[in-house]
C-alpha cells in the first residue's frame, strides 16, 4: 500500500460517520443490557473524552495509560487519546502490580484510564496520587473522575489539523515471556498502513462484524481487528466474560473471527466432548452427511455467518488446521509482531496447500531471511523505537534497515510461503551436542485431539523431553487409556524425527499452564523458561514409562 495522505482511525470514523451516522458501531454487553454506540455516538465520545482530557490539564505528547479488559470504552479512549494529541500505553488488564507500576513509571504515564478488571486489587496502591485516574462504568477502583460524567460535560473537540505520519501514536508494552516488558513506539503513519493493509487483505467491508475478545493491548486485537474494523466501517461486539462467551458470541453472529491456538484447540475439544473423536471421523467420511454434521457443527460454535478465520501469536499444529478444514473452517495463519504494528506475512487468501505455513507477506512489507535462517523484516508498518532504549533499538536493525524478528523460518518455494521453525534463542542443545529445534516437534504432538498444551526441553539432557497437559475431558478418562493414546502418539513423532530429536517420554500434568499461574503471556503463549524451571527435577524420574504423570 501506497501512503499518500494519512488518515487517522479518528479520520476513517469520522468519514463513515458523515456519510451514515446513525450506523450501529459498537456494542457493549453489561450485567445482561446492551448498550450499542452508532458511528455519531462513538465520534461525540471520542471528541468530548477529547476535549475533557485537555480540560484536566493534559497536554499534546503526555501519555495516558489504558488498563481494562476490552470494552467500546477502550475503543472510544483510545480515539479520543489521539484526538486530543496525547499518546495511549494499553496495559495488559491481567497485569500484576509490579507491571503496571513499572509501565506506569517507564512511560511516564500522567493519567490513566481504568475500566474492567477481573482482579482490581492489582492496581491499590500502585498508581501514584499525583497521576489523573478515570474509572470507566464497570467496577473497579475508586478513581476523582468518572469517564461517563467527563464524557458528558465536556465539549466535542475539534481538531485544527492531524497528526504528521511519523508522530508517535501508541507505546505497546510487550507482553515478553522473559525479561521486562519493552515499550514499542507505534506511529500514525504504521498503524494506518497496518490497519488498511487488513483491510485490503482480508476484503473487508462495512457488512463485516467481528467480536473483539483477545487482549486489546496486544497488537493482534488491535490491529488486525479493531484497527481494520474502523478503516472499513464495520460493526464491532465485545465479550462480556468466559461464562457469557457463547451467547456474546450468538450476537454477534460474526463474519470474520480472529482466534489464538489454544482457544481453536479448546473449540476442537468442545467438540470433542459432543462426539467422540473416532465417530466423528467416520461420519465425515460419509458424503451425504459431511456437508450436514460439518454445518451442524459451525452453527453450533456459533460460525453459521463467518467467512474468514483466522489464527496468530503463537504457532498452531497443522492437524489442527486440517481437522478444521474438514468442517469447511478454513482458518489462515497469520505472523506478525508488535515492532511490524501486527500482521505481516499470512496465508490469505486461504490456501489448502500453505496450510502449516505463515503465507506471504502482506502487500507493502519485504521479508528475506538471514545466513543463519532468521526472518528479517521491514515495512511502513516497524516502529518508531523502542522507547527509552537507543542502544536496543540499534541492535534489532541491520545495516539494510531490516529488523531481526528472532524467529527462524524457511521459504517454501513449492508454495510461495514461509514457514516458522521456532525462535533462535528457544533451540537448545542435547548432551549429545546437537540442536534441537522444539516447535516442530511440538507441533507434531498436538496432532493428538487430547493434547491442549505443549512443551518439548532437554537442553543437557541425554534426548529431548516433551511436557503436556491433556484437555479436562482427557483427564476423566482412565489413566491407562491416556497412556495408550499418548505412546502411540510418541511413537508416530519419533519415528519422523532425527535420531538426535527423538523424545525419551512424555510428562503429563493435570494442571493447566495458565496466564494466572504466570505460565503464560497474555496472548497465550508458553513462558518456556519458567516451564524448565518447573519441571527441572522431573524430567528423568519416568519409572520406565514412555509415559509418566507429574508427582507420581
Amino acid at each position: 500500500m501506497t501512503m499518500i495522505e494519512l488518515k487517522t482511525a479518528a479520520d476513517a470514523l469520522a468519514e463513515f460517520t458523515e456519510a451514515a451516522p446513525d450506523r450501529d458501531f459498537l456494542h457493549q454487553p453489561l450485567n445482561g443490557e446492551v448498550r450499542t454506540w452508532s458511528r455519531a455516538d462513538a465520534l461525540n465520545d471520542a471528541r468530548r473524552l477529547a476535549n475533557g482530557l485537555r480540560e484536566l490539564g493534559l497536554d499534546p505528547g503526555d501519555r495516558v495509560a489504558l488498563l481494562s479488559k476490552n470494552c467500546a470504552e477502550w475503543v472510544i479512549s483510545d480515539i479520543g487519546i489521539s484526538l486530543a494529541g496525547l499518546v495511549s500505553v494499553p496495559i495488559f488488564p491481567t497485569a500484576g502490580g509490579e507491571t503496571i507500576r513499572y509501565v506506569l513509571e517507564h512511560s511516564g504515564a500522567s493519567a490513566i484510564i481504568i475500566g474492567r478488571l477481573d482482579n482490581p486489587a492489582a492496581v491499590d496502591g500502585v498508581v501514584p496520587d499525583e497521576m489523573v485516574t478515570i474509572a470507566m462504568r464497570y467496577p473497579s477502583i475508586e478513581c476523582p473522575h468518572q469517564w461517563d460524567e467527563l464524557v458528558a460535560r465536556s465539549k466535542p473537540h475539534i481538531r485544527s489539523a492531524g497528526p504528521a505520519a511519523s508522530e508517535t501514536m501508541t507505546i505497546l508494552y510487550t507482553s515478553g515471556s522473559t525479561g521486562r516488558p519493552k515499550g514499542v513506539v507505534i506511529s500514525y503513519g504504521a498503524f494506518a498502513y497496518a490497519s488498511q493493509a487488513c483491510v485490503d487483505v482480508m476484503g473487508m467491508t462495512e457488512g463485516d462484524r467481528g467480536l473483539s475478545y483477545l487482549p486489546l493491548a496486544h497488537i493482534t486485537e488491535r490491529a488486525v481487528l479493531v484497527g481494520p474494523a474502523i478503516y472499513a466501517g464495520a460493526e464491532l461486539f465485545f465479550a462480556e466474560s468466559l461464562d457469557t462467551f457463547r451467547e456474546d458470541l450468538g450476537r454477534a453472529r460474526p463474519t470474520m473471527f480472529i482466534s489464538v491456538p489454544r482457544l481453536w484447540v479448546q473449540f476442537q475439544a468442545a467438540v470433542h466432548r459432543e462426539v467422540p473423536p473416532q465417530r466423528l471421523d467416520m461420519l465425515l467420511r460419509i458424503p451425504v452427511l459431511r456437508s450436514v454434521i460439518a454445518r451442524k457443527i459451525r452453527a453450533k460454535l456459533g460460525f453459521a455467518d463467518t467467512r474468514l478465520f483466522g489464527s496468530g501469536s503463537a504457532p498452531i499444529s497443522e492437524s489442527t488446521l486440517r481437522w478444521y478444514e474438514r468442517l469447511g473452517i478454513r482458518i489462515s495463519e497469520g505472523w506478525g509482531m508488535s515492532v511490524t504494528c501486527g500482521l505481516s506475512c499470512v496465508n490469505m487468501p486461504f490456501r489448502s496447500d500453505q496450510i502449516g505455513t505463515i503465507g506471504a507477506p502482506v502487500p507493502g512489507t519485504e521479508m528475506k531471511l538471514s545466513e543463519n535462517g532468521e526472518i528479517l523484516i521491514r515495512g511502513p508498518g516497524m516502529l518508531n523505537d523502542y522507547y527509552r532504549q537507543p542502544e536496543l533499538t540499534a541492535e534489532a536493525f541491520d545495516e539494510y534497515g531490516f529488523f531481526r524478528t528472532g524467529d527462524k523460518g524457511e521459504w517454501l518455494e513449492d508454495v510461495g510461503a514461509y514457514r516458522i521453525t521456532g525462535r533462535v534463542k528457544e533451540i537448545f542443545k542435547s548432551a549429545k551436542g546437537k540442536y534441537v529445534s522444539p516447535v516442530p516437534i511440538e507441533s507434531k504432538l498436538a496432532a493428538n485431539p487430547i493434547v491442549e498444551q505443549v512443551c518439548v526441553m532437554g537442553a543437557g539432557l541425554r534426548a529431548p523431553v516433551a511436557i503436556v497437559v491433556v484437555s479436562a475431558a482427557t483427564q476423566e478418562l482412565p489413566r491407562e487409556e491416556v497412556r495408550a493414546s499418548l505412546e502411540r502418539t510418541l511413537d508416530e513423532v519419533n519415528v519422523a524425527l532425527e535420531s538426535h530429536e527423538t523424545l525419551s517420554h512424555i510428562i503429563v500434568d493435570d494442571e493447566a499452564w495458565s496466564i494466572e499461574n504466570g505460565l503464560l503471556t497474555p496472548t497465550l503463549k508458553i513462558k518456556r523458561s519458567l516451564l524448565e524451571e518447573k519441571y527441572e527435577g522431573q524430567l528423568t524420574a519416568t519409572d520406565g514409562h514412555k509415559v509418566a504423570w507429574v508427582n507420581d
